[in-house]
């Protein structure tokens, strides 16, 4: 059995905590950690041609935030630490919350940032939880009373996500 430096056991086949935001500049984790928020806010918006949203999207969109808990990459659950530590109660402007262009922008943006700097996997990981709350925000059925999905009608809806996964550079 190996032991640490400090006689602890090895923690064999569990990959140490990285020090996640060490990696990143504070404006680059700042757009990391504020860009979930930003897809929700921009695909909860109403807009033409686009479904009523209501609670039940609102809802959706925050489970999808919480499920980067879960995920398998230290990026994204350290992303999902972050937005929950956050106490600073500091609103942004709505018009930065929900401009399309800008929230585009900043997806590439935030992609430039993750080619540069994150894993690859971590990177893919980060940016398909993204797309991910946009989707679950654009399935929610508005007043059914339950969080259930399904697939966007609207093609509105369509060419949003279609727009976010290709300033993810997903597609």
């Amino acid at each position: 059995m190996s032991h640490s430096v400090a006689g602890e056991p090895s923690s064999a086949g569990r990959r140490a905590a990285p020090l996640t935001t060490a990696v990143y500049s504070a404006a680059e984790w700042d757009l990391l950690t504020s860009l979930p928020a930003r897809v929700l806010v921009a695909v909860a918006a109403p807009g033409p041609g686009r479904t009523e949203r209501g609670v039940t999207a609102g809802l959706a969109g925050l489970d999808a935030v919480a499920a980067g808990r879960a995920s398998d990459s230290d990026l994204v659950r350290a992303v999902v630490a972050t937005i929950y530590a956050r106490h600073d109660g500091t609103p942004q402007p709505a018009e930065r919350l929900t401009d399309l262009v800008d929230l585009l922008a900043a997806c590439r943006a935030a992609s430039r940032v993750l080619r540069r700097r994150a894993d690859p996997a971590d990177s893919a990981a980060y940016r398909q939880w993204v797309q991910s709350v946009a989707a679950r925000v654009c399935r929610a059925v508005p007043g059914t009373g339950t969080r259930r999905v399904e697939p966007p009608t609207s093609p509105a809806d369509r060419r949003f996500l279609d727009r976010l996964g290709a300033a993810l550079d997903l597609s």
